[in-house]
């Protein structure tokens, strides 16, 4: 197969931060351009990663092979849809669409055209992430915290719920090995129906999943922690790892050659969406597989709806 031909769409602080730096650093493909309807915005970005600004998301698609999609949750369904009826591989940013009926509309969208379709759950990359889930044989509970320190608002539940504790759902899931039944929970909001506090608890046969997030808990840390048969494991903020057995204790520092970019996941990620266009192979986090934490998210956010 010819070199790979790479588009972005969204050149904003997501893009910015956590994917240009890998997409720049070119070695099996090619970054061919970027569009973004805020041309003057845009350019400044595309001269500091030496792309071509391209001034419509029609001639991006007429120029790549595959595209990375960062636009706003909200543009996902028309920009994803538009990049898969022109015949482009697509990896997007959580959620795959604004509602799960859009989400659904695009998976099916993909496999009618035969396309890749990922979902850059990045966290399922994080070296740190899949060595835990390789450790857990058979474990006995899993527990997964992500909190802000001050992040109430302000946008309400809804908007959260998809934009940051989607990640904590599909992170535990995936670690627990896959779909799990629901058991109970809590969503706290203020007055202005923005999320304060999320705490849920699922099943899966015997194993015991807890997600949780505190918007105002003076901490940005995220940490999972796993009890299996023989072992507690605890990974901090994706880098620090500490796990007990017997008398002893192991704690693990961060390999020094390790970039922050690929100890949180979004290096791999990207790789391993190149290699599954460039291999016609299934990605990790395909379309289905992404619909699975939002159905869970949706419902939450329902049944918070209906109290």
């Amino acid at each position: 197969m010819a070199t790979l031909r790479i588009g972005v769409v969204g050149l904003g602080g997501i893009a910015q931060k956590a994917w240009l730096p890998v997409l720049s650093h070119a070695t099996d493909w090619t970054l061919e351009g970027a569009f973004s309807p805020t041309r003057d915005k845009a350019l400044p970005v595309c001269a500091a990663y030496r792309m071509p600004y391209v001034d419509s998301l029609a001639n991006l698609a007429a120029r790549c092979d595959a595209v990375f999609v960062h636009s706003a949750t909200s543009s996902h369904y028309a920009v994803v849809s538009e990049l898969l009826n022109a015949g482009v591989h697509v990896c997007v940013d959580k959620p795959l669409a604004e509602n799960l009926a859009d989400a659904e509309r695009l998976v099916e969208l993909a496999a009618k055209r035969r396309l890749t379709l990922m979902v850059g759950f990045n966290r399922r990359f994080a070296p740190r992430y899949q060595a835990l889930k390789a450790a857990l044989g058979d474990a006995a509970s899993i527990r997964m915290d992500k909190h802000r320190s001050d992040s109430v608002g302000p946008h309400d539940l809804r908007f959260t719920l998809l934009d940051d504790y989607l990640h904590v759902v599909d992170t535990a899931l995936w670690l627990a090995g896959g779909d799990a039944a629901l058991a109970s929970g809590t969503l706290l909001t203020n007055e202005q129906g923005q999320m304060l506090y999320a705490e849920h608890h699922f099943a899966r046969d015997a194993l015991q999943i807890t997600t949780s997030m505190h918007r105002r808990a003076g901490s940005q840390r995220e940490w999972v922690q796993a009890v299996t048969d023989g072992g507690l494991f605890e990974v901090t903020d994706m880098r620090e790892w500490r796990e007990e057995r017997g008398a002893g204790v192991v704690t693990q520092p961060v390999p020094g050659w390790q970039s922050t970019l690929e100890q949180r996941g979004f290096a791999g990620c990207a790789r391993h969406f190149i290699d599954c266009v460039t291999n016609q192979t299934v990605p990790q986090t395909a379309g289905e597989q992404a619909l699975l934490a939002q159905r869970v998210v949706e419902k939450l956010w329902r049944e918070a709806m209906s109290e």
